[in-house]
């Protein structure tokens, strides 16, 4: 265990891919310190990839790609503005109400932040908004993707928990519609202090707001597909996610079209480049997960947490904050593959719901993609914005004060997020 963990943090400070910490640590440890054969490596990554469950993640990373080039992202966006631009901080508003439509096609909390920022951030400047501060929000409210279904998170956790993935899709929409909402009212109450700058807001009129809702009506067919179709049985998460890359190409091509066939080859190459990134992560770290596994790690650890208290709420605190602390250094891939299967175990006899605990993981991971020092989606909020990464960062005060406040009631109130799965028969 403990060349594993210096093997682990000596290359992550090195500053190797995380890929490949992943990788070289367990086969250093697999070398000095046991005498199994290093071809074992290949088998658990293969082991680690064989699942049907796991196919999802392609074909979603397709689809919302093709959500981005066939014009859905920018359809959504103007339904919007539409629907709330005429309140006191309309260009924030609408960044909010856009992050949510998004999330519930792409999946992907970076690609919704990249693509909100780039429509969004122009408008900003025009208006005289503080860049910095809508920089920030995007950056939250692209990262609820991971908390809003269908989420790339969700069927991982899924099936590194072992837990239904049509349950815990269901289980997102509440705690993640909250989070939107509580960064709507900060940015509301920030808007108010901001002046007359921030009530330049365009009339609403049903005129637009139906014009845009036509749009975009295409667009927002794919939620309803996915969900639709999963809820009701007619197919699985993983035929799902297929469905939903096949209904983005139709819209792109023959509803909006502005996907033209000599622009798929390009995209196709690119949505395999990014599933293929997340899939060597996903089983390097099977290699990583079980080497733990067999150095008694989840044991360990389940006999320091019970030492240390037997209350649920107890465990639940200490596992937001080791969630919180590792989302801030390493991606949220890796993280959930490596500690979820140390603490789910451990979960389940302190009697914490699985479904429930997993919302617990994935929304500290999308918070943790807002937190600097790894921080993608702020990364990704900034670059589009052009602005310095600390100057974002110093904005992000009220809107994380929003997401923590949301992590922290759905912690203690369960049923924020097992009252709709029960309701779908989904869990008991």
């Amino acid at each position: 265990m403990t060349v594993i963990a210096l093997g682990f943090f000596g290359l992550l400070l090195l500053g190797v891919p995380v890929v490949f910490v992943l990788g070289a640590s367990a086969v250093l440890a697999l070398v000095t310190t046991t005498n199994v054969p290093v071809a074992i490596v290949s088998q658990r990554v293969f082991a680690g990839l064989n699942s049907f469950t796991l196919m999802a993640i392609p074909f979603f990373v397709f689809a919302g790609v093709i959500m981005d080039a066939g014009g859905i992202s920018r359809r959504i966006v103007d339904f919007a503005s539409a629907l709330i631009g005429w309140v006191v901080g309309s260009l924030y508003q609408v960044s909010c109400v856009a992050a949510a439509g998004l999330a519930a096609i792409s999946g992907s909390g970076s690609a919704d932040t990249a693509a909100i920022s780039a429509i969004m951030q122009p408008q900003l400047r025009r208006r005289g908004y503080d860049v910095d501060f809508g920089a920030g929000l995007i950056a939250c409210a692209g990262s609820l993707a991971q908390v809003i279904p269908p989420s790339l998170t969700m069927v991982i956790i899924a099936v590194v928990s072992n837990v239904s993935i049509s349950a815990l899709f269901v289980a997102g929409i509440v705690p993640g519609l909250m989070c939107i909402v509580m960064l709507m009212l900060v940015a509301y109450f920030t808007a108010r202090r901001g002046g007359e700058t921030y009530r330049d807001a365009e009339p609403f009129t049903m005129a637009r707001l139906g014009r845009t809702a036509v749009a975009a009506l295409p667009a927002a067919g794919m939620p309803f597909v996915i969900l639709g179709g999963i809820l009701g049985g007619v197919f699985t998460p993983t035929e799902a996610a297929a469905v939903a890359g096949f209904y983005g190409l139709l819209v792109g091509m023959f509803v909006y079209r502005d996907l033209k066939p000599a622009m798929l080859p390009g995209l196709i190459l690119r949505s395999a480049s990014i599933a293929a990134s997340v899939m060597l992560i996903i089983g390097t770290a099977a290699v990583f997960s079980w080497l733990i596994a067999n150095a008694n790690v989840p044991r360990m650890l389940g006999e320091w947490i019970t030492g240390v208290s037997t209350s649920k709420l107890i465990f639940l605190i200490i596992a937001n904050v080791l969630f919180l602390f590792v989302g801030m250094f390493m991606e949220t891939i890796a993280a959930i593959l490596i500690i979820v299967p140390v603490l789910a175990p451990i979960a389940a006899q302190m009697g914490v719901d699985p479904i429930h605990f997993s919302l617990l993981v994935i929304m500290n991971c999308a918070i943790g993609t807002v937190t600097p020092p790894y921080g993608v989606s702020l990364f990704v909020a900034s670059s589009v914005a052009g602005r310095p990464v600390l100057k974002v960062a110093r904005k992000l005060g009220w809107p994380l004060a929003g997401l923590f406040a949301m992590q922290i009631a759905v912690t203690f109130i369960p049923a924020l997020s097992l009252t709709l799965p029960r309701l779908f028969g989904l869990i008991d």
